[in-house]
C-alpha cells in the first residue's frame, strides 16, 4: 500500500509539473529541491519527506492537502474512511486530509499524529509566503518554533503562524501528539 502511494505521489507531481509547463529544472529552481531528487520521486524511486514534499507542492501552487486531494467528483462532504492518509517516511508522522477534496475553499484542514520525540523542520520558502496556519493541539504536547520564538503547546492550545517563514514541529513528550492544522492559502 505504501509503495502504491509513493508511486501515485510521483505520478501526480509529474502530471502537475507537465500541466504547468514546467521542466524538471524549473520545478527544482522554484522549490529548492534538486532536479535529480524530483526525477527520482516522479519515477517512484524515492519517498519524499514532509518538508521536501511541502516545498514541491508550494512551487506547484498547492498545499499538501490540495496535492493529496483526489481528482474527480467534488463533494462538500469528506467521510473519514475516504480521507487521504500519508505517513512521512522520515519522522513517521501521519497526516490525514480532512477537508473535502476539490472544495472551492482557500482553507485546508489536516489531522496529524506526531510520534514522541519526532521533529520536522520546514525551512523558509518564498513559494509559501502569505500562507498562514493555525496549529490546534488535542493530545500530548508540542514545541513549535517559528522564527526565533519557541512555543510550548499543551492540549487545547492553538498557535497561529505564517507558513513561508519556516518553522519546526517537535514532540518533546513520550506519547504521540495529535493536532489539527488549519491552513489558509489566501495570501498566495
Amino acid at each position: 500500500m505504501e509503495q502504491e502511494l509513493e508511486t501515485a505521489i510521483g505520478l501526480r507531481i509529474r502530471r502537475l509539473r507537465i500541466e504547468r509547463n514546467l521542466t524538471l529544472e524549473d520545478l527544482a529552481n522554484a522549490s529548492g529541491v534538486s532536479r535529480a531528487m524530483i526525477s527520482r520521486i516522479e519515477r517512484g524511486e524515492a519517498s519524499p519527506t514532509a518538508p521536501l514534499l511541502a516545498r514541491v507542492c508550494a512551487a506547484l501552487g498547492l498545499s499538501l492537502s490540495a496535492f493529496f486531494a483526489e481528482d474527480g467528483e467534488v463533494s462538500p462532504l469528506s467521510r473519514r474512511q475516504d480521507q487521504q492518509v500519508w505517513r512521512d517516511p522520515e519522522t513517521g508522522y501521519v497526516r490525514r486530509s480532512v477537508s473535502p477534496p476539490g472544495a472551492a475553499s482557500s482553507v485546508d484542514i489536516v489531522d496529524v499524529e506526531f510520534p514522541p520525540g519526532g521533529r520536522v523542520s520546514f525551512p523558509p520558502h518564498a513559494a509559501s509566503n502569505g500562507m498562514t496556519q493555525h496549529v490546534w493541539l488535542f493530545d500530548g504536547e508540542m514545541e513549535m518554533t517559528t522564527g526565533d520564538t519557541v512555543y510550548r503547546l499543551l492540549p487545547g492550545d492553538c498557535l497561529f503562524m505564517p507558513v513561508g517563514e519556516g518553522h519546526v514541529f517537535h514532540n518533546p513528550g513520550n506519547i504521540p501528539a495529535r493536532y489539527c492544522v488549519v491552513l489558509d492559502r489566501r495570501g498566495r
